[in-house]
């Protein structure tokens, strides 16, 4: 009889046992799957704020210029359409930020972190479903960046395009400069469609050169022929391209002018390095510092060749016949050098490498954002959620303002554009990492 309680009782120890080892296997993935959840929601919560914001300023503005130049209402969807990507990858990274902190800022002002610990769960617990989500974001954003944006900035530009010709208001604006294919129409102050201070600055086919001044000149459409601008108290004059002292002019009340519109398709935006691809970023840099090198070994031989007439002349002394022309061997000598300094001081190059270091920059912030969340969020005492979302908004402020400053200082100090974009990120990630140890250890 007492064998058989005591083998009871082993089966009964057994299966509590195998019971225990079930729930301390599967706890963590129900408290992993929690922890994310709640991340999770605070996350959408966050985007959806930075993405008003972002969505105002870049978006709602662009779209309501436009309106006011009466462009068809689904043109005016496209554009924001195409126009979501960039909102998009600035959104995620900051809502990541302040999403964390006020989701770990709330488990630790409701005591459900000191919980988690006093289950003989660690910190590690805590920490890994921030950093996946972390990770996930910043990859997203990445390529949202990297392939949506382009592709967006395309899809945008052959819309501008198509906008301009059904909606010429569209190409004109005050105190503005639009250059066609020969034409440049340079304009002072817009009241609707009426155009005040007009010049006009074209080629004809013959050749000749025209320059036209306006009072007021009143826009049209004019369908499949273009653009129509009917200008009122006008003056014309025209020159011959190879006699140039040979012109005529002429006034007029009122006078017709036309530009088409493949003058007008042809005349697309120019895409510049933040619509561009990290890939073709790379390869543009490669392009511009090849071309670089071609420019300045023009002119080092160029300087070197004056180098070397400024020797001959000195060397001849005084009887030289060439004497007389030291002094502007040395002033031709003096451009050189100052040409040459210009040429290498190529701002374009540096505005393109900023801009490859932010496209990486910028959407794995969010990775690094979760550590300095993480550990501030384990820091909060009461009012979890609104002072992390407060401190999270300042931690954004702070963190894009390095970023601005950083820039200006890569393109007008010379400051290293790795270091001008990846040190607020480096800053975040080590302060989180500093204060995680310290609460760990504590």
């Amino acid at each position: 009889m007492l064998e058989k309680i005591i083998l009871y009782l082993k089966k009964i120890i057994v299966r509590e046992n195998n019971l225990l080892k079930i729930n301390i296997k599967f706890f963590p993935k129900t408290l992993f799957r929690y922890i994310l959840s709640e991340l999770l929601f605070s996350f959408f919560i966050c985007f959806l704020f930075f993405f008003f914001i972002f969505f105002v300023n870049q978006i709602l503005l662009m779209a309501k210029e436009v309106l006011e130049k009466q462009v068809p209402l689904h043109q005016v969807a496209l554009l924001i359409l195409y126009s979501l990507p960039t909102v998009i990858s600035f959104s995620a990274p900051f809502a990541c930020l302040v999403g964390t902190l006020m989701t770990i800022g709330r488990f630790t002002s409701d005591n459900e972190i000191l919980v988690m610990l006093t289950s003989g769960f660690s910190y590690k617990t805590i920490f890994m479903p921030a950093v996946v989500l972390g990770l996930v974001i910043s990859i997203v954003s990445f390529l949202v960046n990297d392939v949506l944006l382009p592709a967006g900035t395309v899809q945008l530009n052959k819309l501008m395009r198509q906008i301009a010709v059904t909606t010429p208001a569209v190409e004109m604006s005050a105190n503005s400069v639009k250059r066609f294919r020969d034409t440049v129409i340079i304009t002072g102050g817009v009241t609707g469609n009426i155009l005040e201070n007009v010049i006009i600055l074209d080629r004809t086919q013959d050749g000749e050169r025209r320059m036209i001044l306006a009072k007021t000149a009143e826009l049209k459409d004019g369908g499949k022929q273009g653009l129509s601008l009917n200008l009122e108290d006008s003056i014309i004059q025209s020159t011959k391209e190879i006699a140039r002292e040979d012109y005529d002019y002429a006034s007029m009340d009122l006078l017709q002018y036309w530009v088409s519109n493949e003058d007008i398709i042809q005349n697309p935006a120019p895409i510049t390095a933040r619509e561009m691809s990290s890939r073709d970023v790379h390869s543009s840099i490669k392009d511009k510092r090849i071309a670089l090198d071609r420019r300045v070994n023009s002119r080092k031989m160029r300087l070197m060749t004056h180098t070397v007439n400024l020797e001959n002349v000195l060397r001849g002394g005084p009887q030289s016949s060439n004497w007389n022309s030291k002094t502007n061997n040395i002033a031709t000598l003096s451009r050189e050098l100052q040409s040459l300094e210009a040429v290498k001081d190529d701002r374009t190059i540096t505005i393109y490498v900023i801009e490859l270091f932010r496209k990486f920059a910028v959407p794995f912030g969010a990775f690094c954002f979760v550590f300095l969340s993480v550990s501030l969020g384990l820091m909060a005492k009461k009012s979890g959620s609104t002072m992390g979302f407060i401190f999270g908004v300042i931690i954004s402020a702070i963190y894009w303002s390095m970023l601005y400053v950083g820039q200006m200082l890569a393109v007008r100090v010379g400051t290293p554009p790795f270091w001008s974009m990846w040190l607020p990120n480096i800053l975040c990630f080590s302060i989180g990492v500093v204060l995680s140890i310290i609460k760990v250890n504590k």
